[in-house]
């Protein structure tokens, strides 16, 4: 299973510092970023793929539950605080789970574990839809069969994502990360935070688009290893 992909927000560079060490210490887990403030990793998030954060609530400029409710399509998140009084909100915003400083490293490795086994369920459940050859999808009040070899690629608008095929369009009100946990990931790969294509619909690419059935679709910053990886 690959590196569970993880960044730290928060502006005590000791709890930073204690958060790396148990980081380090967890052969699943890939640190690659920390920031003092929500507003420096919402630019970083904009353009490149995270699994996990781990989430101060009192940070400046901006809170760190007024931070989550600003993600639409948020990563697992883990809050790391000193106030027990926001564990209510953090788990209403389906946080992961909710470690009180101090905390001890046996804690911080239930709390990762929880992550890892979501993960593990994700994987399963897209293996199972590789045996499938399509998928129900609710458009206009009734369920829409759409079959995985005439879509072309989806896109995200906000709560609501449309789904291009061969022969028409949908719209349908579910997530980015909820449909692309349902399409079999052989065949399917998220190349923006906004967009997800069929690789079988990619006639040719440059380093920033690729062109499906006579559509350029960007591809975001923190995406392009994924591209370079298939094709």
């Amino acid at each position: 299973m690959s590196k569970i992909k993880c960044i730290i927000i928060e502006d005590e560079p000791l709890a930073v510092k204690v958060l790396t060490d148990y980081i380090l210490q967890v052969p699943f887990l890939e640190l690659v970023g920390t920031f003092k403030d929500a507003i420096l990793a919402t630019d970083y998030l904009r353009e490149n793929i995270i699994d996990l954060i781990f989430l101060d609530i009192h940070l400046p400029k901006l809170k760190g539950m007024a931070f989550l409710k600003t993600l639409t399509q948020p990563p697992a998140v883990i809050v790391t605080t000193a106030y027990h009084q926001y564990a209510i909100e953090g788990f209403n915003l389906n946080v992961t789970d909710y470690l009180l400083k101090p905390f001890e490293f046996e804690r911080f490795l239930i709390a990762v574990n929880k992550v890892k086994s979501a993960q593990c369920e994700k994987n399963i459940s897209n293996n199972s839809q590789e045996q499938k050859d399509f998928i129900f999808l609710n458009v206009q009040k009734k369920k829409v069969k759409i079959l995985f070899s005439e879509i072309v690629y989806i896109e995200s608008q906000r709560e609501y994502i449309k789904i291009v095929t061969t022969k028409k369009e949908y719209i349908s009100k579910i997530s980015t990360h909820d449909i692309e946990s349902l399409l079999p990931s052989n065949l399917f790969k998220r190349i923006h935070r906004s967009f997800i294509v069929s690789l079988t619909k990619i006639d040719s690419y440059t380093a920033d688009a690729v062109e499906v059935n006579g559509k350029s679709v960007p591809i975001g910053r923190g995406y392009k290893s994924i591209i370079e990886n298939l094709l």
